[in-house]
C-alpha cells in the first residue's frame, strides 16, 4: 500500500514539475518575444487577443504562475491569431507599416508549439 502512495506522489510531482517547466518556458519565450506579439495583437481588429496578452502577463505577476491561466490566455492568442484574414492583416500592414501577415504566422507558430507543451504536461 505504501508503494502505490508514493508511486502516485511521484506521478504528481511529475505532473507538477512538468506543468511549472512549460509556465516557465512560456515565460522565457514572453520575455524574448512578447513586445512583438504584443504590438501585433494591439494592432488587430479583434482586440479580445490583446485582452488575453494581458491576462497572460497578469498570470505570471504571480510568485507561482497559474498553469491553467496561461494555457487559456495562449488559446485566447492563438484562436485570434488563426481567425485573421489575409485582406485584414494586409490593411493592417499598410496602415501600420507593419509586417502584420509575416508576424502572425510567426507568433502563431510559436504560440502552437507552446500550446504542445501545455497538452504534454497534463
Amino acid at each position: 500500500m505504501n508503494w502505490e502512495i508514493n508511486m502516485l506522489n511521484t506521478t504528481a510531482l511529475n505532473i507538477s514539475q512538468a506543468r511549472f517547466n512549460t509556465a516557465f518556458a512560456t515565460e522565457t519565450h514572453l520575455r524574448h518575444h512578447g513586445a512583438g506579439l504584443c504590438a501585433l495583437l494591439d494592432a488587430l481588429d479583434d482586440q479580445s487577443g490583446f485582452a488575453a496578452f494581458c491576462d497572460l502577463q497578469a498570470a505570471f505577476g504571480k510568485p507561482v504562475p497559474d498553469f491553467t491561466a496561461v494555457q487559456i490566455a495562449l488559446c485566447e492568442i492563438h484562436r485570434v491569431l488563426a481567425e485573421q484574414t489575409q485582406s485584414s492583416l494586409d490593411r493592417i500592414g499598410h496602415e501600420r507599416n507593419l509586417p502584420a501577415s509575416d508576424m502572425t504566422r510567426w507568433h502563431g507558430a510559436r504560440v502552437s508549439e507552446l500550446l504542445a507543451r501545455f497538452r504534454n504536461a497534463d
